[in-house]
């Protein structure tokens, strides 16, 4: 897969101010799949953020496919996501006051 795919991706989450943000290449396991024949790749993305409060899976997805943009176009063949809440999660979020 093009390099630096997983780095620009976490730059383009950091939009959705993640707690916790894990993306893995699964590339490599797909290697000869048809869609991987384009150049785009495969991954897995488990992503807590406070942002997804309140809002159902489908519009959570919407978030971040907006988040990456393009590259769902190109170099995002598949991805699999994980997307809690902090809560959801059992992620302690500081309190911005650091109370």
């Amino acid at each position: 897969m093009p390099e630096g795919t997983v780095e620009r991706m976490r730059e383009r989450l950091q939009a959705l101010a993640p707690v916790e943000l894990r993306i893995d290449d699964e590339s490599a396991k797909h290697a000869g799949h048809e869609g991987a024949k384009s150049g785009g790749g495969h991954y897995r993305l488990r992503l807590v953020s406070a942002r997804f409060e309140g809002l159902p899976r489908q519009a959570r997805h919407r978030l971040v496919y907006d988040a990456l943009g393009q590259m769902m176009q190109r170099e995002v063949h598949a991805l699999s996501m994980v997307l809690k809440t902090p809560q959801e999660a059992g992620v302690d979020f500081p309190s911005p006051l650091g109370k």
